[in-house]
């Protein structure tokens, strides 16, 4: 049975009150691999009351009173998806769809969707505190570049007027929180929480940013100062090693807690052996909800990322520590799903961020090293790198009955891969676990860009690729590769485009997986599209930042598609290399008619 989403449903279970109602952006599926579900699971395993409303409409205030007033307080989240992004790409048109709504149909999550939905929480029943969570709120914890508005902004807890911000994999804060709330104990010093006080305690190792206001100055030395607090911040984000980080907002403190320490392998098999339905709430019995499609045949067995490339939000979110599930514990849900009406034999995915982290980190842990990034710019030598128990999970898991297929489908790290030289795990791969392709990315391939990314040299890529090929064919296996590819990332110019798209024809790869660049808060990318400053050296660096330049930069990474090709041959002809336009084997694109 779901958590309750009506007072119907309250009624049911005998509930007068929820202790803590739960609003979500999202359609609600009872899935770990949805936020409010899985959050809303360990609390309910805890004791608590909880009611989930999905999707209120602002308009409407009567749907934010639908479970009545809670005891403890409100948790809001955006939902699985920063709302912003939701709702608009990054050229700023609206979507036409939302994969995480009923029908995937657009218009059901607001922009803005923390601060909509704390504000309606509010007007509903006011003195109960707000909680905000997920993807948005974590990565707005401190003052942040906004690119809709193209402005840095005051910390979601100010604009938001929430009374706390838990960020990060919530589980250890939400449910010391709600102990707190329930013992009728202040929310004071919790880790993996950001508070807002108006002054600071006594609260140990304590580092300083730029005041909000400093950051936010329009003028060489306000983005000096935003690049000085972004590097701050991600060198003190790991729970072994980070302190308490405050910065002044006018004459108040945002104070931030470090990190809630990662989840242990036996917590990780508790949370993900709750009782979870696995379905849709029985309301949308009508609708399909795209993303629950995606991933209703699939199995997360890790969680967290130590890759650190400079435009991935998933180390600032879920963490650099990986945090296994135990082969027990996967291959007993495994053997779960196999029984149910639905299953047709075939897991879609056995992963996590990158599927090939599983089971591996640093061998002595993080408080020995400072580390950005375990993988850039070479593998840390303190890092364990052995996929074998990712290979036996593997194993294993083709082996449950009911099950005919287990596929591969997260990303990999091939820089990983190739540090494992007996070369088990992908030979075990390519031989049983890949759905026809392989899902890699390179993201570009000029060293000044790579760098800019931190992600592995060219050569690293070049030589997975080489090497897979021939296992490919020494299998006898026909596998195709998929290569995610950037387009207008800090540093990259339009001649490390021309570059790319160079190195894409002399190859024949035709990439369908084209990413816009987009400055998620908290990246060290995104304090780079808004400062144009090298985090390391503080040098200017070029930035796309007009519709044009990004418009170009995307159609040379296209150019293989006829609507492209105008833009292409603009984009070429900017470049100074308008003898890549012709009909020759070396050009990209043919010449049209304002060529001629």
């Amino acid at each position: 049975m779901p958590l309750p989403m009506t007072r119907k449903e309250m009624d049911q279970r005998g509930w007068d009150a929820c202790d803590i109602v739960l609003i979500t952006g999202d359609a609600y599926v009872d899935h770990p691999s949805f936020g409010a579900a899985l959050v809303g699971r360990w609390l309910a395993y805890l004791g608590y009351r909880v009611g989930i409303i999905a999707q209120p409409d602002p308009l409407n205030i009567a749907t934010f009173r639908e479970l009545g007033k809670p005891r403890l307080f409100w948790g809001v989240t955006a939902g699985n998806l920063d709302s912003e992004l939701a709702n608009l790409t990054v050229m700023r048109k609206l979507r036409r769809d939302d994969p995480y709504s009923p029908g995937g149909r657009a218009g059901r999550r607001p922009r803005n969707a923390s601060i909509v939905y704390t504000a309606c929480a509010h007007q509903a029943f006011k003195g109960i505190p707000v909680v905000l969570g997920g993807v948005e709120a974590s990565l707005r914890r401190f003052a942040y570049y906004d690119y809709w508005t193209d402005r840095v902004r005051r910390s979601l807890l100010f604009d938001a007027k929430a009374d706390l911000i838990v960020y990060g994999m919530a589980e250890r804060a939400m449910a010391e929180l709600a102990w707190h709330a329930r013992e009728g104990k202040p929310w004071h010093g919790i880790r993996g929480t950001s508070e807002c006080l108006n002054t600071i305690p006594d609260l140990g190792a304590v580092k300083e940013l730029p005041a909000y206001e400093a950051v936010a100055a329009p003028t060489p030395d306000g983005r000096r100062a935003f690049m000085e607090m972004a590097r701050l911040i991600e060198a003190e984000t790991d729970p072994q090693s980070g302190c308490v980080l405050v910065q002044p907002h006018g004459n108040r403190w945002l104070v931030a807690h470090p990190p809630a320490p990662p989840l242990a392998t036996e917590e990780m098999d508790l949370i993900y052996s709750l009782p979870f339905t696995r379905r849709p709430h029985p309301c949308y019995a009508k609708d399909r909800i795209p993303a629950y499609d995606m991933i209703k045949d699939s199995v997360t067995i890790h969680r967290g990322c130590y890759g650190g490339c400079a435009f991935c939000a998933i180390g600032m979110h879920q963490g650099t520590t990986i945090s296994s599930r135990s082969q027990e514990n996967v291959l007993s849900e495994i053997e779960r799903m196999t029984r149910t009406p639905d299953f047709h034999g075939t897991f879609s995915d056995l992963g996590g961020p990158t599927a090939n982290m599983y089971s591996t980190g640093g061998r002595r842990g993080r408080s020995h090293c400072r580390r950005r990034s375990c993988l850039y710019p070479d593998l840390c030598p303190n890092l364990h790198t052995d996929p074998a128990a990712f290979t036996k999970l593997l194993q294993a898991a083709r082996q449950v009955p009911g099950v005919k297929h287990v596929f591969v489908s997260s990303g990999i790290r091939y820089d990983l891969a190739l540090a494992d030289k007996s070369e088990l795990w992908l030979r075990e791969l390519i031989a049983h676990h890949i759905g026809g392709r392989l899902k890699i990315a390179p993201e570009h391939i000029t060293e000044c860009v790579l760098r800019a990314m931190r992600k592995p040299a060219a050569s690293s890529y070049l030589r997975f690729l080489q090497r897979f090929r021939e296992l490919c064919r020494d299998a006898g296996k026909p596998h195709d590769i998929v290569e995610y590819f950037i387009s207008g990332h800090p540093g990259c110019t339009l001649t490390d485009m021309v570059a790319l798209a160079e190195y894409l024809r002399q190859a024949r790869i035709q990439p369908s997986q084209v990413q816009d660049f987009y400055p998620a808060p908290l990246t060290m990318a995104a304090a780079m599209y808004y400062t144009a400053l090298d985090p390391e050296t503080f040098q200017p660096i070029y930035v796309a930042r007009t519709d044009r330049e990004k418009v170009l930069q995307r159609a040379l990474l296209l150019c293989h598609k006829p609507e492209f090709h105008r833009k292409a041959r603009e984009a070429l002809r900017a470049a100074g290399r308008a003898d890549l336009i012709g009909c020759g084997k070396h050009c990209l694109v043919p010449p049209g008619r304002e060529s001629v």
